[in-house]
């Protein structure tokens, strides 16, 4: 997804977003994407929504407008409670910027996959202390007794995580990683995470969310690797936890900034994006994402 470098011309920091927003070189960019449609009722809801968060408003006005268009070209919400993705203020300190960041949530990553007709079965889930008999990971079987008392199990400390696919073949991929795993994996490729441990904060979504971002790890580690995925998913994976910039480039930044503490950018109406990073230096391209 480009974003003409007409609208960089627009975004400085003397202009409020809804001027930006009231720009031609801005609504015609929207119209020309949405083909016409909605394009007007998208733009009234986003600046309404921006106003009501002065750390999103801060942000470089195009990295909003672009993480927003983004997920309105899959089809996903913005919405907290639906969890499909979120725009996520972030300063970007290596280069002296506030910008704005495109983060999947799980639950984006299950729709995607649902939509793409591959599937027959996904799930993830939290596997709790006293839950686990076995996983024996040659043959993938899992071995387990839920606790029955829903609040009781939601109290009881997280010992593991459990991920699946079942194709409409029959084929089945299954994942467990231990709770320690996971606790290693975000502190390994989350820089965000490893500052909020060291200085007691709560910025990153790490710290916010561990239970959901272990999700969405663990259903990017399942797809990534052994899933079939559509264009919209490979798409949404390529631009996930980064931030896209005027020319469409997508720039990885949580190695060189920090989360702000904010609430994620709420829904816009209507209701309802494989390649390796260029700077990635790992085997595994989706390991360097959150």
């Amino acid at each position: 997804m480009s974003i003409s470098n007409s609208l960089t011309k627009t975004d400085n920091k003397k202009s409020t977003f809804s001027v930006y927003m009231a720009s031609d070189a801005v609504k015609n960019k929207i119209n020309q994407m949405m083909s016409g449609k909605d394009g007007g009722k998208f733009i009234t809801s986003l600046v309404s929504l921006v106003a009501n968060n002065p750390a999103i408003a801060k942000c470089e006005h195009s990295t909003i407008l672009a993480s927003a268009l983004l997920g309105e070209s899959l089809k996903l919400s913005a919405s907290p409670q639906l969890g499909q993705y979120y725009i996520v203020p972030f300063n970007d300190t290596k280069n002296n910027r506030t910008v704005a960041q495109f983060q999947l949530g799980y639950k984006g990553y299950i729709q995607l996959a649902i939509r793409s007709g591959y599937y027959k079965k996904l799930n993830v889930l939290a596997i709790k202390e006293g839950e686990l008999i076995n996983y024996n990971p040659l043959d993938e079987t899992l071995e387990v007794k839920l606790i029955e008392d829903e609040t009781v199990r939601e109290q009881t400390p997280t010992i593991g995580y459990y991920a699946m696919f079942e194709y409409q073949n029959g084929f089945v991929k299954t994942l467990y990683w231990s709770k320690a795993k996971m606790e290693a994996h975000a502190q390994k490729y989350s820089q965000a995470y490893r500052s909020d441990l060291q200085k007691g904060n709560k910025y990153s979504f790490w710290s916010k969310d561990f239970d959901g971002m272990a999700f969405k790890t663990m259903l990017r580690q399942l797809i990534s690797k052994w899933g079939i995925m559509s264009v919209d998913f490979q798409t949404a994976l390529q631009n996930d936890m980064a931030v896209i910039e005027e020319n469409g480039q997508a720039q990885y930044v949580d190695n060189s900034g920090e989360f702000i503490e904010a609430e994620p950018l709420v829904e816009h109406q209507p209701e309802e994006p494989q390649e390796q990073p260029e700077n990635a230096n790992n085997d595994d391209p989706f390991n360097n994402f959150e």
